[in-house]
Order: C-alpha cells, then structure tokens, then sequence
C-alpha cells in the first residue's frame, strides 16, 4: 500500500457552525441513518439467522431493561414508569422466550457472546430476584464462560449495597452510573430520579464490592446549565477517580418531553446551553481529567488507564459485531443485516408470545453502506488505520473519501499521515456534525431515531 502524507493546510473553518441547540437528534450512532430501516425488510432479516456466521465476526448480546422510576425530560429511549412487579417478571420472561428463539438458528453457530451489556431504561431497577431470575436464563441459552466484558447500566438512587452486591455475583465487569450532574437543582429540572447524596453512596458501595471497571456518564449542557455548576461537577467527578468517564453533549430529540414542552411554548430553541459552550464546556472536563493523567480515547469518553479499560459493547457496535439485542425497541444487527424491534410495549410482548420474532423494521446496507458506516464511527475514536478498513473492505478509505477527508483537512479538524488519518481535539468535539460529510447524498435527510 502506498504512503500518503499530507501536510496540515491554512486553517478554512469551513461553513457556519450552527450555534443554537435545535430539535432534533444530532450524534451519529449507526448508519444508514434509522429512517432508512423499513419493515419490508424484514424478510431479509429472517433469511440471516438461517446463515451460518461470518467467519471471525464475534457475537454479543444486548438486553433493554425498559423500566425507570421517573422519565427524564431530555430521555428519548423507550421507558416506562408503570410497571408492576408482575408486569415486569412477565417482560423478562418475554425476553427468554425471544432469547431462546434465536440461540436454536444457524447464525449462532456455536458461538458464545464475547461481550453483554444490559441498557435501559434502568437495568439496575430490577430487584436482586429479577436480575438473577433474568440472567441465569441468559447464561443457560448462550452460556457467558467467554465474555470478556459484561457492561450494566445503574442509575444512582436505585443501588443499595445489597443490589451491587447481586450485579457483580451474577458476573458484571463493568459498572456505568448515569449520574449526569451532581448539583441536585439541574438534576431536579431535568427530571432525573436521583439526588447528590445517593450518587455518592452508590459510588462507595460500587467500589466496595469491587467491580473491575466503573463508568461514570455526565451530559453537558443541561438545561440550567452554569458555568460554575458545570465546573464543580467535574470538580467532583475528577474527586471520585472512576475508571473512565463518558461525557455526552445535551440534545433534544423530537420524542422527549423537553421538545413537548418546546412545542408548546412555541419556541424552536431549546432552554439549554448551545454547541460553542458545550462544547468547552467537554474539552474542559478531557482537560482537568488529563491534569490528572487520564486519556482521551473518543469523542465521549476518557479513561485512568487505557491499558485496563475497555469498551467490548462500543468496539463491537463500531466494528460490525453480531449485535444479538433483546427487549422493546432495541437494536442489533446480525449476519450483515441491521434490525430493531417493535418501539411499544404489548406489541412486542404480543409477538413473542405468539412465536413470533418480534422485529418492526429491518435493512440491509451494501458493502459501501457498510464501509462508510464503521469508517465514521471509528473516526469518534479519533484514530483510524486505514490499512484496516482496505483489508476488510478491499478499499482505500484514502481514495474512497478523498473528497470529504480533504474537506475535513482544510476546516483543519483531520490530518492524514500515511496509515493514520487522526482528528484533533477540536474535531472530536464537534465530530458528529463533520460526519455528514462522508454520508451519501440520499441519506443526509434520514432522521436518527
């Protein structure tokens, strides 16, 4: 393969940078974009779990726990808040009985998941007995023997000790707690269920039963945001030492109850901080964690030792990893075939008991669709190889986006240096509004939800 070295040129910013924080979802998470998965697809999908797997792919499994004790105003994901007990043993049974339809198919091929990551909603609202209930299930269907992270999402004012205690026996690695602010005023008008005082009590009690990794998530640009607020929170999270730390910048999707409340009001600008601020507001945070000798290793996240942390669910998401995801509205992606399940609760419920795979839209992206989708992802890693994506894709992301990378390079975010094509940290800070520029035409109008 060629070397290609190009030299940094005079700074061009480009066009204007939208300021204000609009409706709408605004990251990259897959691609194509979610409008584009459509249930005449679905067909295709089936015809993929009688395939035997893509040699060397590797398999995970991903379960949505959908119940929360309050729905937070900016909360776009599928939730719900009244739930009985009944109700919710019911669900987890539900997500067995789908779990046991597709370990018996042909794309499994005697794999076990080499990573598990249980999202929500709040997993960590399941009591000991349901938790237990739900994953030796699990392990029975697609035994974890191999798994090499096993990632649980807590959100603080539900962990007891005696609850930490039962997520790390049933073989969590890795512990991410939605704190998000530690001003209990920005916690309240945002609508999350926790409080100051319980974020620190679980923290200690996480770090007591000693799991191997603790993640902590913060978001950026709440509304009531300050400054000074903004400040003491990351005071208070370098405080805690977590393993790594996840940093999200606020948005407001179309489904949430803070756009309703936009809409109502008859205001198109949300009441929250606008990209320039939190935008330094993030770089801020990577700053005082690398005073302190963590790395930067994404546009999210930064980490103690990047020797000892990982992210399986993430690398594989961004890799092309068979994505086995369980649960309402959850999304995966197996045999080359991106799938999500029905978004309602009975709906979905109804279809398995029916003995039916509960699926509401699917799609099958071209090798180009599939190239660009794990070339922009990895680009949020703020390094690529290219040698890698030619290897698997047969080519050179060099001279497949020599047009957009060169957009990137004279804005002065991305520099290409032989193999490697790097994005600085101004980049990365704003790296899911330079993304569009490697999408294709016809899905750069394609909503994200």
């Amino acid at each position: 393969m060629s070397t290609i070295t190009i030299a940094p040129p005079p700074r061009n910013p480009g066009p204007p940078i939208q300021k204000e924080t609009t409706a709408g979802n605004y990251f990259v998470s897959n691609y194509p974009p979610f409008g584009f998965w459509k249930p005449d697809a679905i067909p295709e999908f089936l015809a993929a779990l009688d395939q035997p797997p893509r040699p060397g792919v590797p398999l995970g499994v991903y379960a949505h726990i959908p119940f929360c004790r309050k729905r937070c105003h900016f909360c776009y994901y599928r939730v719900y808040t009244d739930k009985d007990a009944g109700e919710i043993r019911g669900y987890l049974d539900t997500m067995l009985a789908e779990l046991t339809a597709y370990a018996a198919r042909p794309f499994v091929g005697g794999r076990k998941p080499r990573f598990v990551y249980f999202g929500g909603g709040t997993p960590s609202y399941l009591s000991p007995d349901q938790l237990r209930h739900l994953t030796d299930g699990m392990k029975r269907l697609l035994p974890w023997d191999e798994a090499e992270e096993v990632t649980f999402e807590g959100e603080p004012g539900t962990l007891t000790d005696h609850k930490l205690r039962a997520i790390r026996d049933v073989g969590v690695t890795r512990l991410s707690l939605g704190i998000e602010h530690f001003d209990d005023h920005i916690l309240d008008i945002n609508g999350r269920a926790h409080r100051s005082k319980e974020i620190l009590r679980a923290y200690e009690f996480a770090r007591e039963v000693g799991f191997p990794q603790i993640n902590i998530d913060l978001i950026a640009g709440m509304v009531e945001e300050t400054e000074e607020k903004w400040r003491d929170t990351v005071a208070k999270a370098v405080a805690l030492r977590p393993d790594s730390v996840t940093i999200y910048q606020m948005e407001v999707p179309y489904n949430t109850t803070l756009f309703q409340r936009m809409k109502a009001e008859g205001k198109l600008v949300a009441p929250v901080a606008d990209w320039e601020t939190k935008r330094r507001w993030v770089n801020y945070a990577y700053g005082e964690f690398e005073k302190i000798g963590y790395t930067v290793t994404s546009t999210t996240t930064v980490v103690r030792d990047p020797a000892k942390v990982t992210f399986r669910y993430r690398e594989g998401l961004f890799s092309g990893a068979d994505i086995l995801s369980v649960g309402v509205a959850s999304f995966g992606h197996l045999n080359g075939v991106h799938y999500q399940n029905h978004h309602d609760f009975q709906p979905y419920v109804d279809a398995v008991q029916a003995g039916q795979f509960p699926v509401y839209r699917a799609l099958t992206p071209s090798p180009d669709d599939c190239l660009i989708r794990e070339f922009i992802l990895g680009l949020k890693l703020g390094s690529v190889s290219a040698a890698h994506y030619a290897a698997k894709f047969g080519v050179d992301p060099r001279e497949r986006f020599a047009q957009p990378l060169e957009t990137l390079r004279q804005w002065g975010f991305l520099s290409v240096d032989g193999d490697r094509i790097s994005v600085n940290r101004e980049g990365l800070l704003q790296i899911d509004r330079l993304l569009r520029e490697f999408f294709k035409p016809e899905h750069l109008a394609g909503r994200y939800a």
